[in-house]
């Protein structure tokens, strides 16, 4: 590898559940990318012997902090517990079976220069399924998100997500915790609320799907299962598409304006 790129004050935290050959392949490439961190942090959540002592083997190997869990907490007690782990100013969160690509390393240290430069930043996002409805241009390629309320798109209310990004390590703090006890992915949605509530401020690359590839192998497929009738293309179903999507809209404004978390 001819390039170096070190991280100072940042900790790459990757939440682990059942997937060894994932964490593997992940740190691999970012070891092959000439990626260094501060610290790295493993949190394990309770996960089969087989892996868990895959995962103690290649401590050696990866030189990460391994934190263990006595039993299954879901995602959202995962995620907290990993982030209470972290002890330097940034935290880089990585989900276990994404992949990172060589366009990587430049821009997270663009990434890390904005939040250093720029203390209002909480949060910057590497990686999404679909383009955040309102962007405003910010530099390198990022653009700040931006709350629109005559935008009538239902996914300006997920204006942050835990797809892979870097954060102030103070987030939980300035947010609140990951609800636990609940599914992950209304966890996640709660946190976006709150994040919005709070006002938070974040950036959004603009080449979303460049920089990381979302990659599931057949022994260790994703536990994430898509909604089949979104998919189908009947009139019947576009028609009640349509009408969950007019209701998610409302429901959605209607939290943000009133919920309390």
């Amino acid at each position: 590898m001819n390039n170096e790129f070190f991280f100072p004050g940042v900790t790459l935290l990757i939440t682990h559940y059942n997937r060894s050959g994932s964490l593997e392949r992940l740190l691999t490439t970012f070891h092959d990318l000439g990626c260094r961190f501060d610290d790295i942090v493993v949190a394990d959540d309770a996960s089969i012997p087989e892996h868990l002592e895959k995962l103690k083997t290649m401590q050696a190997v990866f030189n990460y902090r391994l934190i263990e869990a006595t039993k299954n907490s879901g995602f959202p007690g995962n995620i907290n517990k990993g982030q209470d782990a972290v002890t330097t100013p940034f935290t880089f969160y990585v989900q276990e079976d994404f992949v990172p690509s060589d366009k990587l390393p430049q821009h997270l240290a663009d990434a890390l220069q904005f939040m250093n430069d720029d203390k209002s930043l909480d949060y910057v996002r590497f990686w999404s399924f679909y383009r955040y409805p309102t962007l405003k241009p910010y530099g390198k390629g990022f653009s700040r998100t931006i709350y629109d309320p005559w935008n009538l798109n239902h996914r300006k209310f997920f204006m942050y997500s835990d797809n892979p990004h870097l954060r102030r390590s103070t987030f939980l703090h300035k947010f609140g915790r990951y609800q636990e006890n609940i599914d992950g992915n209304i966890s996640e949605y709660r946190m976006s609320i709150s994040f919005m509530q709070k006002k938070g401020k974040g950036l959004f690359y603009d080449q979303y799907a460049t920089l990381f590839e979302h990659k599931n192998s057949p022994d260790e497929p994703s536990t994430f299962d898509r909604v089949d009738w979104k998919q189908k293309h009947n009139i019947f179903i576009l028609f009640l598409r349509w009408m969950y999507l007019k209701y998610k809209f409302i429901k959605c404004l209607w939290e943000l304006k009133f919920m309390r978390l």
